[in-house]
């Protein structure tokens, strides 16, 4: 449940947990490779007339390539979110973490700061499959991993 009444809000602190699928519209745009449902825990709490505060964790995995083999690689991805705040006061739409809500808004959805904060945690471009991964050979395009190549002078790896 990643959208909480506001009704609820007022009885107090309400527990956010709920799984997104990789296709869901939330990540329409980044343009990332989810490779499973991103899953989000946290939880939502009023913290004045119009202002609820949101702390959560993000959890995904997404599909790449090595930057030196060209390998599928998986790499988890985990977001600690300290605060984010939801406000109905339109001067606080500028500040950064501050996301907008109508003034006459039913529920609180966290589904934008899940956007937000799983795309700048995504590194631009994954390392490597391992520690150790020997590349691509420069001359002929041979992975290097999988023994020397067909060259005959020795490759340096990427």
């Amino acid at each position: 449940m990643l959208r909480v009444d506001i009704r609820d809000l007022q009885r107090g602190p309400v527990r956010t947990v709920g799984e997104l699928p990789p296709d869901d519209s939330t990540f329409e745009g980044l343009g990332l490779d989810l490779a499973g449902p991103v899953q989000v825990t946290g939880q939502l709490q009023a913290t004045g007339d119009g202002e609820y505060l949101w702390r959560g964790q993000i959890h995904a995995t997404i599909r790449g390539e090595c930057r030196r083999c060209l390998t599928e690689v998986l790499d988890d991805v985990d977001v600690v979110v300290d605060a984010a705040m939801f406000s109905t006061d339109p001067e606080a739409a500028d500040e950064p973490d501050f996301y907008f809500l109508p003034e006459r808004a039913g529920s609180v959805d966290v589904g934008a700061v899940v956007r937000e904060e799983l795309a700048l945690a995504v590194p631009v471009h994954l390392l490597q499959c391992r520690e150790d991964c020997a590349g691509l050979c420069p001359k002929c395009g041979a992975d290097l991993n999988a023994g020397p190549c067909a060259c005959r002078t020795p490759a340096e790896p990427v």
